[in-house]
């Protein structure tokens, strides 16, 4: 089974533009995040997949493979598509740009979906970990995620999830994690339907599987103090990690 890694890498970030190139630690956010993959050894291939020259040619000038795309995507699994649409693939993986904590840990724990007694009928495997803080759970900015008894997700959301009428009623609260493995024909599919209401309004990718009737199941992560680069504060975050782990 051949298995590559595909890092989506746009620029023009909306709420911090070109954070994929600012410092994290004496190299860029996104070298950080190709280094953090290539050094799991899980992967036949690892690629960067980017609409800047900018990211280009900074994976490139450091040693890394980079992926032109050709056309405009609205998210990162079409820009993944275009790319590894006539690559001889197996599962695809989603390592998201701004996620450079990203842990072999956690991939291995994604990609052993794959291996299971119900693997045929995953198109995706993706991640999911525990909320504790209940800012967080409120916060639209963390996607939050609920599953079946068999961890096969029913839905996403920028909401919390399930909502809480009856607060005497212990729920635990689960965010979705930004790694994704795609067999092949999962994604491909995904390139070629429309975007539908669901995933337009709430602006989650993984709503149009859903919304087609792909199957989606998730992996718990126990990984604690990954940071995700969506801010100017995330990265202060991110660095103050770094200078901790160093």
């Amino acid at each position: 089974m051949k298995i590559i890694a595909m890092i989506p890498a746009r620029y023009a970030a909306t709420r911090f533009p070109g954070k994929l190139m600012q410092d994290l630690g004496g190299k860029s956010v996104i070298v950080r995040t190709y280094e953090s993959a290539k050094s799991t050894q899980l992967f036949d291939e690892i690629y960067v997949v980017t609409d800047s020259e900018i990211i280009f040619n900074e994976i490139t000038s450091h040693g890394g493979i980079a992926i032109m795309s050709k056309k405009e995507h609205e998210c990162g699994s079409d820009r993944i598509a275009e790319a590894i649409e006539d690559m001889d693939v197996d599962i695809v993986v989603n390592v998201q740009g701004d996620e450079p904590f990203t842990t072999k840990d956690d991939l291995e724990k994604v990609l052993d979906l794959f291996n299971g007694d119900d693997a045929d009928t995953i198109d995706l495997a993706s991640l999911m970990t525990r909320m504790t803080d209940w800012n967080e759970v409120n916060d639209p900015n963390f996607v939050k995620v609920i599953v079946n008894e068999n961890n096969y997700a029913l839905y996403f959301s920028r909401s919390p999830i399930p909502y809480p009428r009856d607060r005497s009623i212990p729920m635990e609260y689960y965010e979705h994690k930004g790694i994704y493995a795609f067999r092949k024909q999962a994604l491909m599919d995904f390139y070629r339907l429309p975007m539908r209401n669901l995933e337009a309004s709430e602006k989650i990718e993984c709503l149009r599987y859903l919304e087609y009737g792909k199957k989606i199941k998730l992996a718990i992560s126990t990984t604690e103090n990954a940071v995700e680069i969506d801010t100017p504060e995330d990265l202060m975050r991110a660095n103050k990690l770094m200078n901790k782990n160093n």
